[in-house]
């Protein structure tokens, strides 16, 4: 296994090389064109580690990791909250008055809706924000803009015309650190640190079994911070459910939490334990 490698879905210059780049700078970032191309990095023993962004403040859950996450064999080992800030980059010597279109990601479009409307710009979807500008310095064109993080913009010779541009200025995204081996990489946390424990379930198929599921938590005082259904195989029913809990299995009440819940489960398993990132505590 590379030791000094982890893995992000994006370009170089995306928000997934920042944020690698803030949590872990003394390692070699890697882009992977896809999620899946991400997770088989670190499966594969190419990277050490996986920056994966699982959720955006503005935009909700990026879509199709929760379905990597359970078949992926990969543990979760920590978070890492990034502040999302999306400039408006063109060629050198483009004025904004000269754009008529703009290409970015649908999300991040998603999070620039004010800008790109009072600019009247045409949207040009593509994979990945530092794409986008990496085209844009390939083929350059007066007319046209990208929307990309700050650090594509020095990587590609862009220059930023119009600086944090996202309608929201406390626009964040979360991201999951992930490793093929969690016992080596990141031992369980000890005691006295505050925890997340992420994990996934399939209720048996009786009725208000997710009531039922559910209920232990509520009774036994144990706070459920996040709660999403989502199909699987194709199947038009939400019983699949990935969920995250304040607290660690080993904890009374939430021993006592998980007992009820397999109790009305077909499936459970935990896929991390993992200390609670600091801006938790700050938006708390």
């Amino acid at each position: 296994m590379n030791r000094n490698r982890i893995a992000f879905q994006g370009e170089l210059g995306a928000n997934g090389h920042e944020a690698c780049l803030a949590a872990y700078p003394d390692m070699e970032p890697v882009p992977c064109a896809t999620f899946e191309e991400a997770f088989e990095a670190v499966s594969a023993g190419e990277c050490r580690l996986g920056m994966i962004a699982v959720e955006n403040s503005i935009a909700g859950r990026v879509a199709d990791v929760h379905h990597l996450l359970p078949s992926s064999g990969l543990r979760i080992i920590g978070e890492h909250f990034k502040p999302i800030h999306f400039q408006l980059m063109a060629n050198p010597g483009v004025r904004v008055d000269d754009l008529k279109s703009v290409a970015s990601m649908p999300i991040a479009f998603a999070q620039c809706r004010g800008t790109i409307a009072r600019l009247g710009l045409t949207r040009e979807p593509v994979s990945d924000t530092a794409l986008a500008a990496r085209q844009l310095s390939e083929r350059p064109d007066p007319t046209r803009a990208a929307i990309a993080p700050a650090l594509a913009a020095r990587l590609y010779g862009l220059d930023i015309l119009l600086p944090d541009i996202e309608d929201t200025h406390n626009n964040t995204t979360r991201f999951l650190v992930m490793t093929a081996d969690a016992d080596a990489e990141a031992p369980a946390p000890g005691p006295g640190v505050t925890c997340v424990t992420s994990f996934v379930f399939r209720v048996r198929n009786l009725p208000a079994a997710l009531y039922k599921a559910l209920g232990g938590f509520a009774t036994n005082g144990v706070n459920m911070t996040k709660l999403e259904s989502y199909m699987e195989n194709a199947a038009f029913t939400a019983t699949f459910f990935y969920s995250e809990i304040d607290g660690r299995p080993e904890d009374e009440a939430v021993a006592r939490a998980f007992e009820e819940l397999q109790f009305f489960s077909e499936r459970f398993e935990i896929l991390g334990v993992y200390p609670a990132a600091p801006y938790r505590a700050q938006v708390g």
